[in-house]
Formats: C-alpha cells, structure tokens, sequence
C-alpha cells in the first residue's frame, strides 16, 4: 500500500507479478535442491536504512510465504518530498495463480514491519 503527500496520503494499492514485480520489491528468489531461496535485497528507503540484504525465507514445492514490511522515502533535493509504502510481499513455490492466496495457510511469514520514526512498533512487545 502506498501513501504518497501528493495524493493527500489516500491510501493506493497495487497488485503486481513476475519476474519484474520480484525485482522491483527488492526481492531475489535463488534455487537449491527444488527449494526457493527468497533473499531481501538492500533497499532505498530512508527508513529502515538496509545497506545488506538478508535470507526472508525457504519454500519448499507447495508452500506459501509472505513478507510484510514498511518504509519512509524521501525525494532528492531538487524535490523534497516524502512518502510512506506498506508492503504485503507473497511468494508462493507453486504454478502462478491467485488461489493460493485466497485462504493462505503461510509455511512462512517475515513481519519487518517497523515504526517509522524510530523505536518499537505501536502494538508489539
């Protein structure tokens, strides 16, 4: 979910697959014995700063894994602006369809969802 100032911060979602759509959420899925390596990329984000990328999870054939994370972005000088995006990333080890995602039962589920100004999430402990 995107919240942009330039939209009045309405909240905009996106659904998106593919090769493309792995690469644009900073993803990297790899392959070892059948498994599916499914590595976090560094990002861009002005918060959380991620300089490293880091292993999400492993899916075996017929598993489903989701990875939810959060982020601030601010614009260059030139054009100083800032922006939230919420992400609900899933990854499933199965042929593409979106069933899988209807009633999901996750082999695997990464919450890297942080508060955006520093310290502990609102509501974990």
């Amino acid at each position: 979910m995107l919240r942009d100032e330039a939209a009045g911060y309405h909240p905009v979602e996106e659904v998106r697959e593919g090769e493309a759509a792995v690469r644009e959420a900073g993803l990297w899925i790899g392959w070892r014995d059948g498994a599916a390596l499914v590595d976090r990329l560094p990002g861009h984000a002005s918060f959380p700063v991620r300089r490293a990328g880091a292993r999400l999870f492993t899916l075996a054939p017929g598993q489903l894994g989701r990875w939810r994370a959060n982020f601030r972005f601010t614009g260059c000088q030139c054009s100083a602006r800032w922006w939230y995006e919420q992400w609900a990333v899933h990854v499933a080890h199965a042929p593409a369809h979106t069933d899988p995602f209807r009633d999901p039962r996750w082999s695997r589920d990464r919450d890297e969802r942080v508060h955006l100004y520093g310290g502990p999430r609102p509501g974990r402990r």
